[in-house]
């Protein structure tokens, strides 16, 4: 008797299948709401209640006056971008029958604090942020290249920071 294994990358295949299946079979599930509610703690520093986790803790550097109790939103948001990075490796490397034995994605981003200190108008994010991903892997290099790219164009974190979403900031 010959049994198949349902996990690679230590992702349950079956389960990332169901889901392609139940989105496909029913279109509507494919749309999804996240959320995040974030308390000030004083300072600079605050917290994010994501679902039932505990408390992502976020502070600024010393530098920018804060306490350095954890990281910062901008760091924040290049951990997001690496994690989601990592999440679509791993998801497309599975589908693909691509075994990983490591996979790091460093990020890094130039931003420029004139603005966000109020000594000048213009943008205040970053003006270029750089994602360097390190495979391993026995896979051919032209898999490696296939699976990039796939990942490519499948970010939700990658898109949202690549293109203009609209962001509704309100009083409440």
């Amino acid at each position: 008797m010959m049994t198949t294994s349902t996990v690679l990358n230590n992702v349950d295949i079956e389960t990332v299948g169901g889901l392609i299946q139940a989105i496909e079979t029913d279109p509507a599930k494919a749309q999804t709401t996240w959320a995040a509610h974030v308390t000030w703690k004083g300072a600079f520093a605050s917290e994010a209640r994501i679902r039932t986790f505990e408390p992502s803790k976020s502070d600024e550097p010393p530098a920018l006056g804060g306490g350095d109790t954890a990281p910062n939103p901008v760091e924040q948001l290049l951990g997001a971008l690496g994690n989601c990075l990592a999440v679509g490796y791993a998801a497309n490397a599975t589908v693909a029958g691509i075994e990983l034995k490591a996979l790091r994605v460093d990020v890094k981003g130039d931003l420029d604090l004139h603005v966000f200190l109020g000594l000048k108008d213009g943008h205040a994010g970053f003006d270029s942020i750089t994602a360097t991903v390190t495979i391993d892997s026995d896979a051919p290099a032209e898999q490696i290249e296939e699976l990039h790219a796939k990942v490519q164009a499948s970010s939700p974190v990658g898109h949202t920071l690549q293109n203009a979403v609209p962001v509704d900031v309100r009083l409440g």
